[in-house]
């Protein structure tokens, strides 16, 4: 499960059930990475997403055109290792967020910067800056982590927006406990007619979970999703992510499965 990843495929499933409204979303991705000497790697990931959105009948007025969105997006990453200890990552991630009708205005550029340090055998500290979506629309945010390896079999990342503490018991096995910040937003075909001036659709929280990843054979692995969703914001923006209409969702639980050949 350590081992490098040089080319991979994963497809997952997620559903996020709330008071009145099912959020089920699936994706598709594809992982290339080469060292392209002993300072250098690039790798690219290309992922397509599509989610679908269902009220409780009767809860909302006018949202039939509200139910399915979707992304296409390319991370190109460049790792260069300025010595034994510190080393640079820039990540260029093109995006397009869109409801059925892909258009040129639904383009969006993401990325990130970041440095980071060996301080010793066991710590690592990462400090850098991104653009993300992560609240629900596009903004500038800081990063950070410290990653501490407790031992050869458990390790604990502490950090903005993402931390967690995984443990392999063997090398098949690995469990792990995740929070992170994520969100996303979505640019609609045209303005809804029930709420003036709508130009997006956007999603954010923060999501505490369990996960298990279990390597079935060789290339071939499982992973296992529960968790709870705090936070959680399902909003209409206008254009200057204003926003126009809080669905007031709540909070609740997510459930996901995903497969993943790798080599």
């Amino acid at each position: 499960m350590k081992a490098q990843e040089n080319f991979s495929v994963n497809m997952n499933l997620k559903t996020e059930p709330t008071d009145k409204i099912d959020f089920n979303e699936s994706s598709i991705g594809v992982l290339f990475s080469k060292k392209i000497n002993a300072k250098n790697q690039i790798t690219n990931t290309l992922e397509y997403s599509s989610l679908k959105v269902n009220y409780e009948l009767g809860s909302f007025n006018n949202v039939e055109d509200l139910n399915q969105f979707n992304k296409i997006q390319n991370t190109f990453e460049i790792k260069h290792e300025v010595s034994n200890t510190t080393k640079f990552e820039l990540a260029i991630t093109p995006s397009v967020n869109f409801q059925r009708n892909l258009d040129a205005s639904d383009f969006l550029l993401f990325g990130s910067f970041d440095i980071s340090q060996q301080l010793n055998s066991k710590t690592n500290i990462k400090l850098g800056v991104a653009r993300s979506a992560i609240f629900g629309y596009a903004k500038f945010i800081p990063t950070l982590s410290i990653n501490y390896q407790m031992s050869e079999h458990s390790n604990v990342l502490i950090g903005f927006p993402d931390s967690n503490i995984s443990y392999s018991n063997n090398i098949r096995n690995k469990f792990s406990l995740t929070n992170s910040f994520n969100g996303t937003f979505y640019h609609l075909d045209v303005p809804n007619s029930s709420y003036e001036n709508t130009t997006k659709a956007s999603l954010s929280q923060m999501t505490s979970a369990f996960e298990y990843e279990r390597n079935v054979t060789k290339n071939w692995f499982l992973n296992f999703k529960a968790g709870y969703d705090f936070n959680k914001k399902y909003n209409l923006l206008d254009n200057d992510n204003h926003r126009i209409y809080d669905f007031n969702t709540g909070n609740g639980y997510i459930l996901g499965i995903g497969i993943k050949y790798k080599q």
